[in-house]
């Protein structure tokens, strides 16, 4: 008796679970698992989510999404949506072209149809290589899907993000001890999409997630348009879909897709710039003008009204309202600290939306830019590097390859870590890492003076040693100073290797107007050179007074030709209407000190 009745068992269960149908794509029938509730309702939401590499529909249904606590059936029961497991051609995903873009489009079409689907509330996921081809969707369809989790999965080759058309909430679930796909790969895929929904850079996270010691939420956002990234760590989970009674991953992806919908009534509204994150360091004397004027950039829309206005602030100071396109505002003589820059969206309804960034302000008069070294794999804030192949922006981590923090572990070592950089085409300055440029995420704000850098470096695999050229560049280019030095020190290409302590280099510059600057540094105009450079400190040494500038002592005085000591242009008239010549000396006018010299 009991051997007849267990297959029987397996058959029913197979027959309730499975619910298989086919759908004809570009002339190719194709096949795939849905759940529909009883009861559904009208106007559902759908959840599509693609097996793994050499998987099926049925595996990922029955195998990967079900234990003795709950199964993704239950959650549907519960929320009242349907899920389809489709199955890949060949048991794989076309993670770069159309084919299956076309079959999502066709299943979401059959699911209106057929359950009377809200084409506002389509969600994608997807484990491994279906989570690589949740990615590939983002930039594909995200006109037709409200969220998306990708599960273990991500682009091997880097991902992109060029959606174009709104913000794209994610929620990506890894764990950490992923042989298949490393959880090194994960925040670099991430970082991409945060960086593109204007999301803050910094995390707030959530350990031992829902009691579950095993699980860390982090949480990005929000954003442009309130998303967020999010990303469920679990701690040492190897390449698998979580089932744990705390943390089960069906019941998670509902819980964050829940939250979104395409159909937004209120506008929809980004801060373009600037970036979220974006530090501004400035070296300048006390009671300088120490920072630059910040422009605040925005878009904005409506899809079923109009935008009536755009207010931006600084943290609860309006800074401007704008009442047509282009929506931007400048944030001038803020002082140091972090400022929360929001841009408020008001439609002719009245509803409103929000977008926000966080910028830092920095005063300085002597920075060790090297501090930041502090993670192997990964390119720091306000570094921007180059091999002539690739070009790297910080933050970002991951790299196991090109150029890089390297963490040193020899026992004996000149430094901990390094940034590593080379030139694989042994073209002229091509191969570089720059600091201080405006897509790294950093802009480094200079006052005339007197400098000095610091710094270590030494060759990565270089036996003969190559040369390294050091320039402080306006932020337009153009070098103001420069200064050559080849290394004694050559590591050997290993990160064990013991190595001698650089001796400390010294550059001294000038800088004669005030503004955005970046130092770089270049290894030889060789195949293949490199450079590690192990240690970088920048100090102002002396800064120089400004005052009014005249070409000689008797020149007529006029409009904008003359700066106050704060390094501001000012109108002269309105200063010394009774005075149209000044000699040189120094002036006190309003309570405020003016040094007359030759220009």
């Amino acid at each position: 008796m009991k051997h007849i009745l267990f297959p029987i068992l397996l058959l029913m269960v197979g027959m309730v679970s499975v619910n298989a149908d086919n759908i004809t794509v570009n002339g190719t029938s194709r096949s795939y698992n849905v759940y529909a509730p009883k009861n559904l309702g009208e106007n559902r939401p759908l959840l599509i989510f693609c097996h793994g590499y050499n998987q099926d529909a049925n595996w990922m249904q029955n195998s990967e999404f079900k234990n003795d606590n709950v199964s993704m059936e239950a959650v549907c029961d519960t929320a009242k949506f349907v899920v389809v497991f489709p199955n890949g051609i060949d048991k794989s995903w076309d993670i770069s072209g159309d084919r299956d873009i076309n079959f999502v489009k066709a299943i979401i079409d059959k699911m209106v149809t057929k359950h009377n689907i809200d084409r506002n509330r389509v969600y994608l996921g997807g484990f491994s290589m279906g989570g690589m081809f949740t990615y590939h969707a983002m930039n594909k369809i995200p006109d037709l899907i409200a969220a998306f989790c990708p599960v273990s999965g991500y682009p091997m080759g880097g991902a992109t993000a060029n959606a174009n058309v709104r913000s794209i909430p994610i929620l990506h679930i890894h764990g950490t001890g992923d042989e298949t796909c490393g959880f090194s790969g994960v925040q670099p895929a991430l970082n991409v999409w945060i960086n593109y929904n204007g999301c803050p850079t910094t995390a707030k996270v959530k350990s031992n997630y829902n009691g579950f010691g095993g699980a860390k939420l982090h949480i990005w956002g929000p954003g442009n348009d309130n998303v967020e990234v999010r990303l469920l760590e679990l701690a040492d989970k190897g390449h698998w879909i979580c089932k744990e009674k705390q943390v089960y991953t069906g019941k998670e992806i509902w819980n964050f897709c829940k939250n979104y919908s395409l159909n937004k009534t209120s506008p929809n509204v980004s801060i373009t710039a600037p970036k979220t994150g974006t530090k501004y360091i400035s070296f300048a004397p006390t009671g300088g003008n120490l920072f630059p004027d910040i422009t605040i950039t925005a878009n904005a829309d409506d899809s079923n009204g109009t935008v009536k206005k755009v207010e931006f602030y600084d943290g609860t100071t309006l800074l401007a309202t704008c009442t047509a396109k282009p929506y931007k505002a400048t944030l001038t003589g803020a002082k140091a600290g972090k400022h929360t820059l929001k841009a408020v969206a008001t439609d002719n309804d009245g509803e409103t939306s929000t977008a926000s960034v966080e910028v830092t302000l920095q005063a300085a008069s002597s920075l060790t830019i090297s501090s930041a070294f502090t993670e192997g794999g990964a390119l720091p804030a306000g570094w921007t590097t180059y091999d002539s192949n690739e070009r790297r922006t910080g933050y970002s981590n991951g790299y196991s390859q090109g150029c890089r923090v390297l963490q040193f572990t020899g026992s004996s070592r000149g430094f901990n870590y390094g940034l590593y950089f080379r030139n694989i085409s042994g073209g002229a300055r091509q191969g570089w890492a720059k600091y201080g440029l405006s897509d790294g995420g950093t802009t480094l704000c200079l006052a005339p003076g007197h400098y000095t850098l610091k710094y270590k470096i030494c060759n990565w695999n270089m036996s003969d040693f190559g040369s390294v050229e050091l320039n402080i560049e306006k932020a337009t280019g153009s070098s103001i100073a420069s200064q050559t030095y080849i290394p004694t020190i050559n590591i050997g290409n290993v990160a064990s290797n013991n190595f001698g302590n650089p001796e400390q280099q010294v550059f001294e510059f000038d800088i004669t107007e005030q503004g955005a600057y970046a130092i770089a540094v270049y290894s030889a105009a060789s195949e293949w050179s490199d450079c590690i450079i192990g240690q970088l400190i920048l100090t102002a040494n002396s800064y120089n007074e400004t005052g009014i500038r005249i070409t000689n002592n008797h020149d007529p005085i006029t409009n904008n030709q003359y700066y106050d000591l704060q390094g501001r242009k000012i109108s002269v008239s309105n200063q010394f209407s009774s005075s149209p010549t000044l000699p040189k000396g120094i002036y006190i006018n309003n309570g405020k000190k003016y040094v007359i010299k030759a220009k």
